[in-house]
């Protein structure tokens, strides 16, 4: 009898919900029944309120159980789940689940499908077609096909790949990097983690091919010190890419180049910022460099370098192996292709949903998300980490793509989406991004380092109706003067949580607000 594959996540979500335990509870059972198991620790595929979530493969497809407690194993393998039999938490067929059915999975194709770091399985799936086509192309052929196909930076600014490729393929210098911004600090954003946990060799193969695009023979993968299951896949899939022919001298004996390490952050949040990014992986303390020179230009050890995150790498494979017109299709406007929005905070079902750009906040929130968890009325939703506006539910309509966003003074971002019901006070979490700045400034400019100081101290003022009316002026002179002077982000997008607080819940710094007011 030929052994049954069973599907036990690896996944760090799943890892805190138990699915260590799950996985040997099921082997041990397993053996005690003489039952012939292959067992499979793959990804998650992100739909978090069902984790651990057991996959089980039959004729008719893989079968989903979930959530799986090492106390259930007994009545699933009882109930028959080796042959994907009903049970209370039997879940269907596992592509049908309308949460995954309804998505367009294109960077996340084999998230939960695969054993991250099986190249057998990697390769099954479609892995590595793109490095294949890149390696027959020369050097602007590659940067076109960016460029081609829409892909804009992945992170916060949005900046067109292809540009920031370009400017590095025509500068000059003895060496050439591609640095990877896996410092995913954002708050309810797991995008990065996931990809690097579930699907590492298609993160390898986008580092590879974005160094064949501009002439770089050496990357960098700066990952944030918390993500220890993710330096762990990381660095067991670069050696067995090397093994395999992919990294090193030689990549598929093409006679070109290109090598990896990983860089383990040291927790401070300013760090995502690339050119902070870039000192710390110098050895040197994490604070902003002033611009320009630009990175493409004086990048790492002051030398051309491509810094692009996780997601934006991660998609470039894709774009190589179907076409630049295939991943362009995906999308509205200037917003190409897809992004993995990740659902967090007050919702009932949490958890990766990656769609075309154009969908709305509301899909995410209800036809995905489900609605509070406290079945409270949702009151505010935090889009693009903590430095994002807080968007109410008069904006929860307009289509989620950059430039939509960009206009009522708020960003996608990473694409992290937190979510606050009715309780939240919104004055309390405006002056929580202004302490949060505080706190995690590298102190290089003025506006952010004493702007933050000052902004805490203010909104207080406004929460005790210490003169409030001249208080929320003062706020709203300190929040331009930090948007405008600000040295990075840091400081020029803690005002965007502040502001969107104060104009869109002003009831909750205590100001009363009349339909023809403006506060």
């Amino acid at each position: 009898m030929s052994a049954v594959k069973v599907f036990v996540p690896r996944d760090s979500a799943a890892l805190a919900l138990g699915a260590d335990e799950v996985a040997q509870a099921l082997t041990q059972e397993a053996l005690t029944r003489a039952m012939t198991v292959e067992l499979v620790r793959n990804g998650s595929r992100g739909l978090f309120w069902l984790e651990p979530m057991v996959e089980v493969q039959t004729p008719q497809g893989r079968v989903a159980y979930g959530p799986v407690q090492a106390e259930d194993i007994k009545s699933l393998l009882d109930g028959g789940m080796l042959e994907g039999q009903k049970h209370a938490l039997y879940l269907g067929l596992t592509d049908q689940i309308p949460y995954l059915a309804k998505q367009e999975r294109l960077t996340f194709a084999r998230m939960g499908v695969i054993d991250p770091l099986s190249l057998t399985d990697y390769e099954a799936h479609g892995g590595w077609a793109g490095l294949l086509r890149a390696l027959k192309m020369d050097e602007a052929g590659i940067v076109q096909e960016v460029s081609d196909s829409g892909l804009r930076g992945r992170g916060g600014a949005a900046f067109p790949a292809g540009i920031k490729w370009r400017t590095v393929l025509n500068a000059t210098g003895q060496q050439k990097y591609i640095v990877c911004n896996a410092d995913e600090g954002d708050s309810g954003t797991f995008s990065d983690r996931m990809t690097m946990e579930g699907d590492p060799f298609m993160l390898i193969e986008g580092m590879i091919i974005a160094g064949l695009a501009v002439g770089a023979t050496q990357g960098y993968l700066y990952i944030r010190s918390e993500y220890p299951h993710a330096i762990e896949v990381m660095n067991e899939a670069i050696k067995r890419a090397l093994n395999a022919g992919y990294l090193g001298q030689n990549i598929c004996k093409s006679a070109k180049t290109f090598s990896l390490e990983v860089r383990k952050a040291a927790g401070s949040y300013v760090c995502g910022e690339e050119t902070a990014l870039l000192e710390s992986i110098e050895g040197k303390r994490g604070v902003v460099r002033a611009k320009p020179p630009l990175p493409a230009v004086a990048g790492l050890f002051g030398l051309p370098t491509v810094i692009n995150n996780v997601i934006t790498l991660a998609s470039v494979p894709l774009i190589l192996a179907k076409g630049a017109s295939f991943y362009r299709d995906f999308g509205v406007g200037r917003s190409q292709g897809t992004l993995p929005f990740q659902i967090a905070g007050n919702i009932k079902h949490g958890g990766l949903v990656e769609k075309a750009f154009g969908l709305t906040l509301r899909e995410l929130l209800f036809d995905f998300g489900g609605g509070s968890r406290s079945g409270r009325p949702i009151k505010a939703v935090q889009v693009g980490g903590p430095l994002g506006a807080y968007v109410p539910e008069s904006q929860w309509d307009l289509p989620l793509d950059y430039e939509a966003y960009a206009a009522v003074g708020a960003v996608v971002g990473h694409g992290g989406i937190v979510v606050h019901d009715e309780t939240a006070n919104m004055a309390k979490l405006a002056r929580y991004a202004m302490e949060f700045c505080a706190i995690e400034s590298c102190g290089k400019c003025t506006p952010c380092r004493i702007g933050s100081t000052r902004g805490v101290e203010v909104i207080d003022r406004i929460i005790n109706d210490n003169n409030r009316e001249q208080q929320v002026h003062l706020l709203r002179d300190l929040c331009n003067t930090m948007l405008s002077g600000s040295l990075c982000a840091m400081g020029g997008m803690t005002p965007y949580p502040v502001i969107s607080a104060l104009n869109h819940y002003p009831k909750d710094f205590g100001i009363e607000v009349h339909e023809t007011e403006k506060v």
